[in-house]
C-alpha cells in the first residue's frame, strides 16, 4: 500500500506513518509540503490512500482537493486543526472521503482510514433478479449498471449504495442511522452531514428535484425513502 501525506507538519506526518505501519507493516508512507507538490504527486505515483491537511503553505487543502478529484477517485482523508462544520461539510462537498479533526491519536485515524478502505474494497454485491425501473431510472442490480433515460450515470461506491438500498426497500422510510450503518459503517451511524451531502450528489446525478416531486423523499428528521415516479425528471443535473 502507498500513502501519500499532503502536509507541511512533520509531527503529523510521523502520526501518520506510524498509524500505518502499526497496521499495514509493508505501507510505503511518503509526504509533501505543499498542495502543489502533492497534486503532482498524485497524479505520478498513484497512491492508494491521500492523508491531505486543509492548512497548507501554498494552496488550501480544498483546491488541492478539487484539483485531485478531476482526474482521480483515490481515496482521500483530510485533517483540520479548525471544528467548524462548515468546513467538514464543504471537504465532503467536493469529494473527501473522511475528516479528521486535529489534534488526533494514532487510533482515530487508523479507524477511520479502515472504514474508508472497507468501503473502497467492499462495495455493494452485484445481485440477481429483473432490474428496477422507475420512469426514466433503471438500474440493474446484476451488472451494478444505473441509466437516465437511457443515459449511463456514473456513481460513487457511496451513491451506489444509497440507491441500491432505498429502491430495494421501495416505499419504506429506512432511517438516518440505518442508512449510514449500511453504507458507511456502524462506526458513523451519528455521521448526518454525510448523509445529506451524499444524497444531494446522487440527486443531482439522477435528475431528482428535492422540491418537486422527488423520488428520494426526505422524512423530515427520521430518514429517506424511494418513491416510484413514472414522469420524467426536470432536469438531469448531470
Amino acid at each position: 500500500m502507498r500513502v501519500l501525506v499532503i502536509d507541511d507538519e512533520p509531527d503529523v506526518v510521523e502520526i501518520v506513518r506510524l498509524t500505518f505501519n502499526l497496521r499495514w507493516p509493508e505501507a510505503e508512507v511518503f509526504a509533501m509540503k505543499t498542495g502543489e507538490e502533492g497534486v503532482t504527486a498524485v497524479e505520478a505515483d498513484t497512491p492508494d490512500i491521500v492523508i491531505l491537511d486543509i492548512g497548507l503553505p501554498d494552496i488550501d487543502g480544498f483546491e488541492v482537493l478539487q484539483r485531485i478529484r478531476a482526474f482521480s477517485d483515490v481515496p482521500v482523508v483530510m485533517l483540520s486543526a479548525r471544528h467548524e462544520e462548515v468546513d467538514k461539510v464543504k471537504g465532503l462537498e467536493l469529494g473527501a472521503d473522511d475528516y479528521v479533526t486535529k489534534p488526533f491519536s494514532h487510533i482515530e485515524l487508523l479507524a477511520r482510514v479502515r472504514a474508508v478502505l472497507r468501503r473502497t474494497e467492499s462495495q455493494v454485491p452485484a445481485s440477481e433478479g429483473p432490474p428496477f425501473e422507475a420512469g426514466p431510472l433503471r438500474i440493474d442490480y446484476a451488472a451494478r449498471e444505473v441509466t437516465v433515460d437511457d443515459e449511463s450515470v456514473k456513481l460513487t461506491p457511496i451513491e451506489y449504495g444509497l440507491l441500491y438500498h432505498l429502491t430495494r426497500n421501495e416505499n419504506r422510510v429506512l432511517t438516518f442511522r440505518t442508512l449510514l450503518a449500511k453504507v458507511w459503517g456502524r462506526e458513523y451511524m451519528d455521521e448526518t452531514d454525510y448523509l445529506k451531502v451524499h444524497i444531494q450528489h446522487l440527486r443531482r446525478k439522477l435528475g431528482d428535484d428535492p422540491h418537486n416531486d422527488p423520488m428520494i423523499v426526505n422524512e423530515r428528521g427520521v430518514g429517506y425513502k424511494f418513491v416510484r415516479r413514472e414522469r420524467r425528471p426536470a432536469s438531469s443535473g448531470r
